[in-house]
Protein backbone atom coordinates (compact mmCIF):
# COMPACT_ATOMS: atom_id res chain seq x y z
CA UNK A 1 0.00 0.00 0.00
CA UNK A 2 1.92 3.46 -0.91
CA UNK A 3 2.44 6.43 0.83
CA UNK A 4 0.01 8.57 -1.86
CA UNK A 5 -2.43 6.32 -1.24
CA UNK A 6 -3.41 6.17 2.40
CA UNK A 7 -2.73 9.83 2.16
CA UNK A 8 -5.75 9.92 0.31
CA UNK A 9 -7.66 7.50 2.27
CA UNK A 10 -6.87 9.89 5.08
CA UNK A 11 -7.63 13.27 3.45
CA UNK A 12 -11.03 11.96 2.38
CA UNK A 13 -12.04 10.83 5.69
CA UNK A 14 -10.72 13.74 8.02
CA UNK A 15 -11.70 12.33 11.25
CA UNK A 16 -10.70 14.42 14.25
CA UNK A 17 -7.53 12.15 14.95
CA UNK A 18 -6.46 12.38 11.30
CA UNK A 19 -4.31 15.33 12.07
CA UNK A 20 -1.20 13.52 13.37
CA UNK A 21 -1.38 10.90 10.38
CA UNK A 22 -1.38 13.99 7.68
CA UNK A 23 1.65 15.11 9.33
CA UNK A 24 3.41 11.80 9.71
CA UNK A 25 2.46 10.84 6.02
CA UNK A 26 4.21 14.52 4.54
CA UNK A 27 7.37 13.27 6.64
CA UNK A 28 7.21 9.93 5.21
CA UNK A 29 7.34 11.68 1.90
CA UNK A 30 10.77 13.18 2.67
CA UNK A 31 11.79 9.79 4.09
CA UNK A 32 11.74 7.48 1.63
CA UNK A 33 14.39 10.03 -0.38
CA UNK A 34 16.72 9.59 2.35
CA UNK A 35 16.18 5.85 3.94
CA UNK A 36 19.58 4.11 4.41
CA UNK A 37 20.59 1.48 2.12
CA UNK A 38 19.92 -2.42 3.18
CA UNK A 39 21.83 -3.62 5.39
CA UNK A 40 25.49 -3.99 3.03
CA UNK A 41 26.32 -7.50 4.61
CA UNK A 42 23.14 -8.91 2.85
CA UNK A 43 23.42 -6.86 -0.36
CA UNK A 44 24.70 -9.57 -2.20
CA UNK A 45 21.60 -12.07 -2.57
CA UNK A 46 19.17 -9.38 -1.12
CA UNK A 47 16.49 -8.82 -3.86
CA UNK A 48 15.30 -5.33 -2.74
CA UNK A 49 16.46 -2.74 0.23
CA UNK A 50 14.33 -2.01 3.37
CA UNK A 51 13.81 1.31 5.64
CA UNK A 52 16.07 1.44 8.39
CA UNK A 53 15.74 3.29 11.67
CA UNK A 54 11.60 3.38 11.01
CA UNK A 55 10.69 0.38 13.37
CA UNK A 56 11.44 -0.26 16.80
CA UNK A 57 11.90 -2.96 18.95
CA UNK A 58 8.13 -4.18 20.15
CA UNK A 59 9.01 -5.22 23.70
CA UNK A 60 11.27 -3.45 26.17
CA UNK A 61 14.03 -6.10 26.90
CA UNK A 62 17.26 -6.25 25.52
CA UNK A 63 16.52 -7.67 22.04
CA UNK A 64 16.94 -11.75 22.45
CA UNK A 65 15.30 -14.29 20.50
CA UNK A 66 14.14 -17.91 21.02
CA UNK A 67 13.39 -18.41 17.32
CA UNK A 68 14.96 -16.62 13.88
CA UNK A 69 12.91 -15.71 10.53
CA UNK A 70 13.01 -18.65 8.09
CA UNK A 71 14.34 -21.18 10.84
CA UNK A 72 13.36 -25.22 10.00
CA UNK A 73 10.11 -26.07 11.60
CA UNK A 74 7.79 -28.83 11.32
CA UNK A 75 5.96 -28.10 8.12
CA UNK A 76 6.59 -24.59 7.84
CA UNK A 77 9.49 -22.29 7.95
CA UNK A 78 9.26 -19.37 10.86
CA UNK A 79 7.55 -16.47 9.74
CA UNK A 80 9.15 -14.08 12.13
CA UNK A 81 11.37 -13.38 15.02
CA UNK A 82 10.18 -15.05 18.40
CA UNK A 83 11.57 -12.40 21.04
CA UNK A 84 12.02 -13.74 24.13
CA UNK A 85 10.30 -12.64 27.54
CA UNK A 86 12.52 -14.67 30.53
CA UNK A 87 10.55 -17.08 30.39
CA UNK A 88 7.72 -15.35 31.61
CA UNK A 89 4.70 -13.70 31.04
CA UNK A 90 3.24 -10.15 31.25
CA UNK A 91 5.29 -7.81 29.34
CA UNK A 92 4.21 -4.72 28.04
CA UNK A 93 4.24 -5.13 23.82
CA UNK A 94 4.37 -1.61 21.86
CA UNK A 95 3.52 -0.49 17.95
CA UNK A 96 6.24 -0.43 16.69
CA UNK A 97 5.61 2.35 14.96
CA UNK A 98 3.46 4.89 13.78
CA UNK A 99 -0.02 3.26 11.72
CA UNK A 100 -3.74 2.24 12.26
CA UNK A 101 -4.78 -1.56 13.52
CA UNK A 102 -5.89 -3.30 10.22
CA UNK A 103 -7.07 -6.56 11.55
CA UNK A 104 -7.27 -8.40 14.44
CA UNK A 105 -7.66 -12.13 15.55
CA UNK A 106 -8.01 -14.60 18.26
CA UNK A 107 -6.85 -18.39 17.41
CA UNK A 108 -7.63 -21.65 19.10
CA UNK A 109 -4.10 -22.37 18.33
CA UNK A 110 -1.65 -20.37 15.86
CA UNK A 111 -1.03 -17.01 17.20
CA UNK A 112 -3.55 -17.02 19.72
CA UNK A 113 -4.26 -13.24 20.53
CA UNK A 114 -2.50 -11.06 17.70
CA UNK A 115 -2.58 -7.54 16.47
CA UNK A 116 -1.90 -6.40 12.88
CA UNK A 117 -0.64 -2.80 12.94
CA UNK A 118 -0.71 -1.33 9.01
CA UNK A 119 2.27 1.48 8.41
CA UNK A 120 2.74 4.17 6.41
CA UNK A 121 5.38 2.74 4.53
CA UNK A 122 3.78 -0.18 3.38
CA UNK A 123 3.99 -3.01 5.72
CA UNK A 124 2.29 -4.65 8.60
CA UNK A 125 3.68 -5.48 11.98
CA UNK A 126 1.66 -8.61 13.75
CA UNK A 127 2.33 -9.09 17.29
CA UNK A 128 1.08 -12.84 18.32
CA UNK A 129 0.93 -15.18 21.41
CA UNK A 130 -0.28 -12.36 23.49
CA UNK A 131 -2.04 -13.03 27.12
CA UNK A 132 -4.15 -10.06 26.38
CA UNK A 133 -4.69 -6.42 24.52
CA UNK A 134 -5.24 -2.93 25.84
CA UNK A 135 -8.76 -1.98 26.71
CA UNK A 136 -9.92 -0.30 23.10
CA UNK A 137 -8.35 -3.50 21.75
CA UNK A 138 -10.07 -5.89 24.01
CA UNK A 139 -13.78 -4.21 23.21
CA UNK A 140 -13.48 -4.45 19.97
CA UNK A 141 -12.69 -7.99 19.92
CA UNK A 142 -14.96 -8.69 22.66
CA UNK A 143 -17.80 -6.89 20.52
CA UNK A 144 -16.48 -9.18 17.87
CA UNK A 145 -16.97 -12.81 19.91
CA UNK A 146 -20.48 -11.60 20.81
CA UNK A 147 -22.00 -10.38 17.21
CA UNK A 148 -20.49 -13.71 15.72
CA UNK A 149 -21.37 -15.94 19.28
CA UNK A 150 -17.77 -17.69 19.13
CA UNK A 151 -14.04 -16.99 20.98
CA UNK A 152 -12.12 -17.48 17.77
CA UNK A 153 -12.46 -14.24 15.32
CA UNK A 154 -10.58 -13.06 13.05
CA UNK A 155 -11.55 -9.51 11.35
CA UNK A 156 -10.26 -6.63 9.84
CA UNK A 157 -10.31 -3.28 11.16
CA UNK A 158 -11.54 0.05 8.53
CA UNK A 159 -8.17 1.90 8.30
CA UNK A 160 -7.60 4.51 10.66
CA UNK A 161 -10.46 3.58 12.61
CA UNK A 162 -7.87 2.36 15.87
CA UNK A 163 -4.40 4.55 15.03
CA UNK A 164 -1.60 3.99 17.31
CA UNK A 165 1.11 6.24 18.03
CA UNK A 166 4.67 4.66 17.82
CA UNK A 167 5.79 2.67 20.91
CA UNK A 168 1.85 3.07 22.20
CA UNK A 169 1.03 0.06 24.12
CA UNK A 170 -1.07 -2.76 21.83
CA UNK A 171 -1.13 -5.76 24.82
CA UNK A 172 0.92 -7.91 26.97
CA UNK A 173 3.27 -10.45 26.15
CA UNK A 174 2.19 -14.18 26.91
CA UNK A 175 1.99 -18.10 25.66
CA UNK A 176 -1.43 -18.13 23.83
CA UNK A 177 -2.42 -20.65 20.74
CA UNK A 178 0.41 -22.78 19.62
CA UNK A 179 2.80 -21.44 21.60
CA UNK A 180 6.02 -23.78 23.84
CA UNK A 181 6.33 -21.33 25.81
CA UNK A 182 5.87 -17.78 26.86
CA UNK A 183 7.44 -15.23 23.65
CA UNK A 184 6.43 -12.59 21.57
CA UNK A 185 6.01 -13.85 18.20
CA UNK A 186 6.93 -11.01 15.91
CA UNK A 187 6.53 -10.03 11.76
CA UNK A 188 7.02 -7.65 9.42
CA UNK A 189 4.97 -8.13 6.54
CA UNK A 190 3.98 -6.27 3.11
CA UNK A 191 0.93 -4.64 3.47
CA UNK A 192 -0.19 -5.79 -0.54
CA UNK A 193 1.37 -9.11 -1.03
CA UNK A 194 1.19 -10.05 2.72
CA UNK A 195 4.79 -11.57 1.65
CA UNK A 196 6.85 -12.00 5.52
CA UNK A 197 9.94 -9.95 5.32
CA UNK A 198 13.32 -11.10 7.30
CA UNK A 199 12.81 -8.37 10.35
CA UNK A 200 16.18 -7.99 11.03
CA UNK A 201 16.30 -6.42 7.26
CA UNK A 202 15.12 -3.48 9.00
CA UNK A 203 17.44 -3.14 11.08
CA UNK A 204 16.04 -4.79 14.25
CA UNK A 205 18.95 -7.02 14.47
CA UNK A 206 19.84 -9.14 17.56
CA UNK A 207 23.45 -8.99 18.68
CA UNK A 208 25.49 -11.53 17.13
CA UNK A 209 29.46 -12.36 17.06
CA UNK A 210 28.70 -16.15 16.58
CA UNK A 211 29.26 -17.66 13.46
CA UNK A 212 26.87 -20.58 12.37
CA UNK A 213 27.45 -24.07 13.40
CA UNK A 214 27.90 -26.75 10.20
CA UNK A 215 27.38 -30.24 11.70
CA UNK A 216 26.89 -32.29 9.01
CA UNK A 217 27.42 -32.41 4.98
CA UNK A 218 25.33 -35.30 2.81
CA UNK A 219 25.80 -35.89 -1.33
CA UNK A 220 23.17 -37.55 -3.05
CA UNK A 221 23.76 -39.33 -6.21
CA UNK A 222 20.61 -38.45 -7.99
CA UNK A 223 21.83 -39.58 -11.65
CA UNK A 224 18.65 -39.89 -14.35
CA UNK A 225 16.12 -40.09 -11.36
CA UNK A 226 13.86 -37.34 -9.24
CA UNK A 227 14.98 -37.26 -5.72
CA UNK A 228 13.43 -39.70 -3.03
CA UNK A 229 13.68 -41.74 -0.26
CA UNK A 230 15.11 -44.27 -2.50
CA UNK A 231 18.13 -42.12 -3.73
CA UNK A 232 21.17 -43.17 -2.81
CA UNK A 233 22.94 -40.84 -0.39
CA UNK A 234 25.92 -40.50 2.47
CA UNK A 235 25.90 -38.03 5.13
CA UNK A 236 29.47 -37.08 6.92
CA UNK A 237 30.01 -35.98 9.86
CA UNK A 238 31.34 -32.31 10.68
CA UNK A 239 33.69 -30.97 13.30
CA UNK A 240 35.52 -27.03 13.70
CA UNK A 241 33.91 -23.74 13.57
CA UNK A 242 33.79 -20.92 11.58
CA UNK A 243 36.02 -20.85 8.44
CA UNK A 244 37.51 -23.49 9.92
CA UNK A 245 34.95 -26.51 9.31
CA UNK A 246 35.87 -29.68 8.30
CA UNK A 247 35.03 -33.08 7.93
CA UNK A 248 35.24 -35.07 10.83
CA UNK A 249 37.02 -38.32 9.22
CA UNK A 250 38.97 -36.11 6.62
CA UNK A 251 38.45 -38.03 2.77
CA UNK A 252 38.04 -37.39 -0.44
CA UNK A 253 34.68 -38.19 -1.73
CA UNK A 254 33.98 -39.91 -4.88
CA UNK A 255 30.73 -38.70 -6.88
CA UNK A 256 29.77 -39.25 -10.91
CA UNK A 257 27.35 -37.85 -13.02
CA UNK A 258 24.13 -35.79 -11.75
CA UNK A 259 24.61 -35.02 -8.08
CA UNK A 260 22.95 -33.17 -5.43
CA UNK A 261 24.57 -31.83 -1.76
CA UNK A 262 23.05 -30.65 1.80
CA UNK A 263 24.15 -29.49 4.73
CA UNK A 264 23.01 -29.49 8.57
CA UNK A 265 23.78 -26.16 9.90
CA UNK A 266 22.13 -24.38 12.57
CA UNK A 267 23.32 -20.43 14.48
CA UNK A 268 23.51 -19.03 17.93
CA UNK A 269 23.78 -15.58 18.38
CA UNK A 270 25.17 -13.55 21.45
CA UNK A 271 21.91 -12.64 23.61
CA UNK A 272 20.86 -16.33 23.56
CA UNK A 273 21.89 -20.21 23.68
CA UNK A 274 18.80 -21.36 21.28
CA UNK A 275 19.89 -22.98 18.15
CA UNK A 276 17.96 -20.83 15.24
CA UNK A 277 18.05 -20.79 11.68
CA UNK A 278 21.17 -19.38 9.18
CA UNK A 279 20.21 -16.63 7.00
CA UNK A 280 22.02 -17.89 3.87
CA UNK A 281 23.66 -21.07 2.24
CA UNK A 282 25.87 -20.37 -0.58
CA UNK A 283 27.78 -23.69 -2.37
CA UNK A 284 30.49 -23.25 -4.93
CA UNK A 285 32.08 -25.58 -6.74
CA UNK A 286 35.98 -24.95 -8.15
CA UNK A 287 35.11 -21.51 -7.24
CA UNK A 288 31.76 -21.01 -9.02
CA UNK A 289 28.19 -20.13 -7.04
CA UNK A 290 25.76 -22.78 -7.89
CA UNK A 291 23.11 -22.24 -5.35
CA UNK A 292 22.19 -19.89 -3.01
CA UNK A 293 19.28 -20.03 -0.23
CA UNK A 294 18.80 -16.92 1.85
CA UNK A 295 15.46 -15.92 4.18
CA UNK A 296 14.68 -12.86 2.97
CA UNK A 297 10.65 -13.14 2.56
CA UNK A 298 8.56 -15.53 1.63
CA UNK A 299 4.83 -16.04 0.77
CA UNK A 300 2.37 -18.28 3.55
CA UNK A 301 1.66 -20.22 0.44
CA UNK A 302 5.10 -21.00 0.53
CA UNK A 303 5.73 -22.47 3.58
CA UNK A 304 4.72 -25.88 3.06
CA UNK A 305 8.06 -26.03 0.83
CA UNK A 306 10.06 -26.32 3.59
CA UNK A 307 9.19 -30.20 3.01
CA UNK A 308 10.69 -29.95 -0.23
CA UNK A 309 13.42 -27.73 0.70
CA UNK A 310 14.62 -30.71 3.15
CA UNK A 311 15.45 -33.84 3.03
CA UNK A 312 12.05 -35.11 4.24
CA UNK A 313 12.72 -38.78 4.16
CA UNK A 314 15.55 -38.14 6.68
CA UNK A 315 13.62 -35.90 8.49
CA UNK A 316 10.39 -38.03 9.25
CA UNK A 317 12.97 -41.30 9.90
CA UNK A 318 15.86 -39.82 11.74
CA UNK A 319 13.82 -36.64 13.17
CA UNK A 320 17.29 -34.39 11.78
CA UNK A 321 16.98 -31.66 9.26
CA UNK A 322 19.36 -31.85 6.00
CA UNK A 323 18.92 -29.19 3.83
CA UNK A 324 19.29 -29.69 0.22
CA UNK A 325 21.54 -27.59 -1.58
CA UNK A 326 19.41 -28.14 -5.19
CA UNK A 327 15.86 -27.22 -5.67
CA UNK A 328 13.22 -29.52 -6.36
CA UNK A 329 11.73 -28.69 -9.96
CA UNK A 330 8.31 -28.57 -8.40
CA UNK A 331 8.86 -25.91 -5.80
CA UNK A 332 8.62 -22.18 -6.17
CA UNK A 333 9.54 -20.69 -3.22
CA UNK A 334 11.33 -17.10 -2.82
CA UNK A 335 14.04 -17.74 -0.87
CA UNK A 336 16.54 -19.68 -3.52
CA UNK A 337 17.77 -16.07 -5.00
CA UNK A 338 19.78 -18.23 -7.55
CA UNK A 339 21.27 -21.23 -8.79
CA UNK A 340 23.03 -22.69 -12.06
CA UNK A 341 21.13 -26.30 -13.05
CA UNK A 342 18.65 -25.95 -9.74
CA UNK A 343 22.22 -26.81 -7.95
CA UNK A 344 22.12 -30.08 -9.07
CA UNK A 345 26.11 -30.48 -10.60
CA UNK A 346 27.04 -32.95 -13.44
CA UNK A 347 30.42 -34.30 -12.51
CA UNK A 348 31.74 -36.11 -16.17
CA UNK A 349 35.17 -36.14 -16.09
CA UNK A 350 38.16 -37.96 -14.03
CA UNK A 351 39.26 -34.85 -12.42
CA UNK A 352 39.38 -33.57 -8.50
CA UNK A 353 36.79 -30.81 -7.80
CA UNK A 354 36.63 -28.29 -4.92
CA UNK A 355 33.43 -27.67 -2.98
CA UNK A 356 32.81 -25.26 -0.34
CA UNK A 357 29.65 -24.31 1.43
CA UNK A 358 29.46 -20.97 2.46
CA UNK A 359 27.17 -20.50 5.66
CA UNK A 360 26.15 -16.78 7.01
CA UNK A 361 23.90 -15.23 9.96
CA UNK A 362 22.42 -11.59 9.21
CA UNK A 363 25.29 -9.94 11.26
CA UNK A 364 27.97 -11.21 8.64
CA UNK A 365 29.55 -14.29 10.62
CA UNK A 366 30.75 -16.84 8.10
CA UNK A 367 31.47 -20.15 8.17
CA UNK A 368 32.50 -22.58 5.34
CA UNK A 369 33.27 -26.15 4.88
CA UNK A 370 35.50 -27.26 2.05
CA UNK A 371 35.36 -30.36 0.35
CA UNK A 372 37.47 -32.15 -2.06
CA UNK A 373 35.12 -34.71 -4.50
CA UNK A 374 36.84 -37.20 -6.98
CA UNK A 375 35.05 -37.00 -10.34
CA UNK A 376 34.64 -40.89 -11.42
CA UNK A 377 33.47 -41.69 -14.88
CA UNK A 378 31.23 -44.87 -14.52
CA UNK A 379 28.96 -46.77 -17.13
CA UNK A 380 25.65 -45.55 -17.73
CA UNK A 381 23.24 -47.95 -15.62
CA UNK A 382 19.91 -48.99 -17.41
CA UNK A 383 17.31 -47.21 -15.51
CA UNK A 384 15.37 -49.60 -13.33
CA UNK A 385 11.03 -49.93 -14.60
CA UNK A 386 8.90 -48.34 -12.43
CA UNK A 387 7.24 -50.34 -9.53
CA UNK A 388 4.05 -47.76 -9.68
CA UNK A 389 2.52 -45.11 -12.06
CA UNK A 390 4.43 -41.92 -12.96
CA UNK A 391 2.88 -39.43 -11.41
CA UNK A 392 4.33 -35.87 -13.12
CA UNK A 393 4.87 -32.85 -10.47
CA UNK A 394 3.80 -30.27 -13.21
CA UNK A 395 0.11 -31.92 -14.84
CA UNK A 396 -2.61 -33.62 -13.25
CA UNK A 397 -2.04 -37.03 -11.93
CA UNK A 398 -4.81 -39.20 -11.61
CA UNK A 399 -4.96 -42.85 -10.43
CA UNK A 400 -8.24 -45.34 -10.28
CA UNK A 401 -9.20 -48.67 -9.39
CA UNK A 402 -13.40 -49.95 -8.78
CA UNK A 403 -12.38 -49.33 -4.68
CA UNK A 404 -10.29 -46.09 -4.67
CA UNK A 405 -9.22 -43.07 -6.84
CA UNK A 406 -6.80 -40.86 -6.57
CA UNK A 407 -6.09 -37.29 -7.89
CA UNK A 408 -2.94 -35.18 -7.43
CA UNK A 409 -3.47 -31.82 -9.33
CA UNK A 410 -0.23 -29.61 -10.58
CA UNK A 411 1.63 -27.87 -7.47
CA UNK A 412 1.47 -30.51 -4.89
CA UNK A 413 4.06 -32.57 -5.78
CA UNK A 414 7.43 -30.95 -5.44
CA UNK A 415 9.05 -33.28 -7.84
CA UNK A 416 7.95 -36.81 -10.44
CA UNK A 417 7.03 -39.69 -8.56
CA UNK A 418 7.22 -43.42 -8.93
CA UNK A 419 3.64 -43.60 -7.21
CA UNK A 420 2.84 -46.83 -5.86
CA UNK A 421 -0.35 -47.98 -4.43
CA UNK A 422 -1.49 -51.36 -2.82
CA UNK A 423 -3.97 -52.98 -0.60
CA UNK A 424 -4.00 -54.00 3.20
CA UNK A 425 -6.57 -56.36 5.04
CA UNK A 426 -9.20 -54.60 6.47
CA UNK A 427 -8.99 -53.22 9.82
CA UNK A 428 -11.37 -53.82 12.59
CA UNK A 429 -14.57 -51.98 12.64
CA UNK A 430 -13.50 -50.17 9.21
CA UNK A 431 -16.34 -50.26 6.27
CA UNK A 432 -13.34 -50.97 3.51
CA UNK A 433 -9.89 -52.42 3.39
CA UNK A 434 -6.78 -50.00 4.00
CA UNK A 435 -5.49 -48.40 0.84
CA UNK A 436 -2.12 -48.26 0.82
CA UNK A 437 -1.46 -44.42 -1.41
CA UNK A 438 2.28 -44.33 -1.87
CA UNK A 439 4.03 -43.45 1.31
CA UNK A 440 4.16 -40.72 3.97
CA UNK A 441 7.73 -40.39 2.77
CA UNK A 442 6.88 -38.27 -0.21
CA UNK A 443 5.56 -34.73 0.94
CA UNK A 444 2.26 -33.02 -0.81
CA UNK A 445 2.37 -29.25 -0.31
CA UNK A 446 -1.33 -28.54 -0.24
CA UNK A 447 -3.42 -31.37 -0.96
CA UNK A 448 -4.80 -34.10 -2.90
CA UNK A 449 -8.19 -35.94 -3.62
CA UNK A 450 -9.03 -39.43 -2.52
CA UNK A 451 -11.86 -41.57 -3.24
CA UNK A 452 -12.88 -44.91 -1.57
CA UNK A 453 -15.37 -47.17 -1.61
CA UNK A 454 -16.99 -48.62 1.24
CA UNK A 455 -17.31 -52.59 0.84
CA UNK A 456 -20.62 -52.39 2.98
CA UNK A 457 -23.69 -50.16 2.40
CA UNK A 458 -23.58 -47.34 4.77
CA UNK A 459 -27.35 -46.61 4.70
CA UNK A 460 -28.19 -44.35 7.48
CA UNK A 461 -24.73 -43.90 8.61
CA UNK A 462 -23.67 -42.42 5.34
CA UNK A 463 -23.79 -38.93 6.68
CA UNK A 464 -20.95 -39.93 9.24
CA UNK A 465 -18.60 -41.88 7.23
CA UNK A 466 -14.84 -40.24 7.38
CA UNK A 467 -11.58 -41.14 6.09
CA UNK A 468 -9.01 -41.82 8.36
CA UNK A 469 -5.69 -43.25 7.78
CA UNK A 470 -3.50 -45.35 10.81
CA UNK A 471 -2.07 -43.12 12.27
CA UNK A 472 -4.94 -41.17 13.56
CA UNK A 473 -5.54 -38.64 11.12
CA UNK A 474 -9.25 -37.99 10.02
CA UNK A 475 -10.19 -35.59 7.40
CA UNK A 476 -13.41 -34.21 6.90
CA UNK A 477 -15.01 -36.15 4.38
CA UNK A 478 -18.60 -36.93 2.32
CA UNK A 479 -20.23 -39.11 0.23
CA UNK A 480 -19.75 -38.66 -3.50
CA UNK A 481 -21.10 -40.69 -6.33
CA UNK A 482 -20.82 -44.36 -3.89
CA UNK A 483 -17.21 -43.41 -2.81
CA UNK A 484 -16.63 -41.64 0.67
CA UNK A 485 -13.99 -38.39 -0.34
CA UNK A 486 -11.37 -36.50 1.24
CA UNK A 487 -8.36 -33.94 0.53
CA UNK A 488 -5.77 -34.91 2.80
CA UNK A 489 -2.88 -33.18 3.09
CA UNK A 490 -0.08 -36.54 3.52
CA UNK A 491 0.19 -39.90 1.38
CA UNK A 492 -0.65 -42.55 3.58
CA UNK A 493 -2.40 -45.78 4.44
CA UNK A 494 -6.41 -44.58 4.52
CA UNK A 495 -9.72 -46.56 5.16
CA UNK A 496 -13.37 -45.67 5.21
CA UNK A 497 -15.30 -45.69 9.10
CA UNK A 498 -17.73 -43.80 11.09
CA UNK A 499 -18.27 -41.46 13.19
CA UNK A 500 -21.02 -42.03 15.39
CA UNK A 501 -19.53 -40.71 18.97
CA UNK A 502 -20.41 -37.11 20.35
CA UNK A 503 -17.78 -35.00 21.95
CA UNK A 504 -17.07 -35.15 25.39
CA UNK A 505 -17.06 -32.76 28.42
CA UNK A 506 -15.62 -33.61 31.11
CA UNK A 507 -16.00 -31.12 34.14
CA UNK A 508 -13.39 -29.52 36.70
CA UNK A 509 -15.35 -27.41 38.59
CA UNK A 510 -18.76 -27.84 38.25
CA UNK A 511 -21.67 -30.39 38.85
CA UNK A 512 -25.33 -30.27 38.91
CA UNK A 513 -25.74 -27.59 42.62
CA UNK A 514 -22.50 -26.53 42.52
CA UNK A 515 -21.43 -23.51 44.66
CA UNK A 516 -19.51 -21.60 43.05
CA UNK A 517 -19.68 -18.27 44.68
CA UNK A 518 -16.07 -18.24 45.12
CA UNK A 519 -14.76 -19.74 41.98
CA UNK A 520 -13.64 -17.38 38.93
CA UNK A 521 -14.43 -19.59 36.13
CA UNK A 522 -16.81 -22.40 35.04
CA UNK A 523 -13.95 -25.36 33.42
CA UNK A 524 -14.16 -28.07 31.78
CA UNK A 525 -11.71 -30.43 29.18
CA UNK A 526 -13.87 -31.43 26.09
CA UNK A 527 -12.48 -33.06 22.97
CA UNK A 528 -13.43 -35.62 20.22
CA UNK A 529 -12.26 -38.70 19.34
CA UNK A 530 -12.71 -38.66 15.23
CA UNK A 531 -13.33 -35.74 13.42
CA UNK A 532 -12.72 -33.10 16.18
CA UNK A 533 -14.72 -30.53 17.69
CA UNK A 534 -16.26 -28.25 15.26
CA UNK A 535 -18.36 -25.77 17.50
CA UNK A 536 -18.58 -25.07 20.80
CA UNK A 537 -21.66 -22.76 22.71
CA UNK A 538 -22.20 -21.59 26.58
CA UNK A 539 -24.90 -20.14 28.30
CA UNK A 540 -25.84 -19.05 31.52
CA UNK A 541 -29.85 -18.61 32.18
CA UNK A 542 -30.63 -19.01 28.53
CA UNK A 543 -28.11 -16.28 27.19
CA UNK A 544 -24.95 -17.03 25.30
CA UNK A 545 -21.45 -16.49 27.22
CA UNK A 546 -18.13 -16.27 25.95
CA UNK A 547 -16.15 -18.92 26.81
CA UNK A 548 -12.30 -19.85 25.89
CA UNK A 549 -10.90 -22.83 24.82
CA UNK A 550 -6.73 -23.43 25.78
CA UNK A 551 -5.05 -24.98 23.00
CA UNK A 552 -2.37 -26.79 25.53
CA UNK A 553 -4.96 -27.80 27.87
CA UNK A 554 -7.96 -28.29 25.92
CA UNK A 555 -9.37 -26.72 28.39
CA UNK A 556 -12.65 -24.51 28.11
CA UNK A 557 -13.11 -21.82 30.33
CA UNK A 558 -15.97 -19.19 31.18
CA UNK A 559 -14.58 -16.56 33.67
CA UNK A 560 -17.46 -14.99 35.64
CA UNK A 561 -18.20 -10.95 35.22
CA UNK A 562 -20.79 -8.80 36.78
CA UNK A 563 -23.58 -9.96 34.35
CA UNK A 564 -24.08 -13.29 36.79
CA UNK A 565 -25.45 -12.12 40.40
CA UNK A 566 -25.82 -13.55 43.25
CA UNK A 567 -28.25 -17.02 43.29
CA UNK A 568 -29.62 -19.65 41.44
CA UNK A 569 -28.51 -20.09 37.70
CA UNK A 570 -28.16 -23.21 34.93
CA UNK A 571 -25.01 -23.40 33.06
CA UNK A 572 -25.66 -25.21 29.67
CA UNK A 573 -22.86 -26.61 27.35
CA UNK A 574 -23.58 -27.84 23.57
CA UNK A 575 -21.07 -29.44 22.04
CA UNK A 576 -20.77 -30.78 18.12
CA UNK A 577 -17.91 -32.42 15.88
CA UNK A 578 -17.51 -32.39 12.17
CA UNK A 579 -20.33 -35.05 11.31
CA UNK A 580 -23.02 -32.84 13.53
CA UNK A 581 -22.63 -35.54 16.56
CA UNK A 582 -24.14 -33.25 19.81
CA UNK A 583 -22.97 -33.43 23.19
CA UNK A 584 -24.73 -31.61 25.65
CA UNK A 585 -24.25 -30.68 29.37
CA UNK A 586 -26.06 -29.15 31.74
CA UNK A 587 -26.05 -27.80 35.55
CA UNK A 588 -27.81 -26.00 37.99
CA UNK A 589 -25.00 -23.88 40.31
CA UNK A 590 -25.03 -21.16 43.02
CA UNK A 591 -23.23 -17.80 42.94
Amino acid sequence: MGVCYLYNIIRSNKPAFAAPFLQMNKLFITFLFIASAALTRAQSIQSRQYPQNFFKYPIDLPPSTAGSFGELRPNHFHSGLDFKTNQRTGYPVHATAMGYISRLRVQFGGFGNAVYITHPNGFTSVYGHLQSFNPQIAKAIRDEQYAQQRYDVDFQVPPLLMPVNELQVIGISGNTGASAGPHLHFELRDAVTEQTINPQLFGLTIPDKIAPAITAAAVYNLGDKPFSENTPHRFFAVTGSGPNHRLTKPQVIEVSGNTGFGISATDVNSASPNKNGVYSIELKVDGKTVYTFAVERFGFDQTRAINGYIDYPTYLMQGRYIQKCFIPPGSSITLYPQSANGGIVTFNDAALHNVEYVVKDLAGNTSSLKLQVRSVIKPSAADAPLKGTLFKHDKKNEYATDKVKVTVTPGNLYDDVDFVYSLLPKRPGAFSATHRIHNRLTPIHDSFELWIKPEVELGTLAAKAVIANTAGYCDTSRVDGGFVKATPRAFGDYYVTVDTVAPYATPINIQNGSNLSAAKKISLKIGDNLSGIKSYKGYIDGKWVLMEWDYKTRVLNYTFDNSVAQGKHLFELTLSDYKNNIKQFKAEFYR
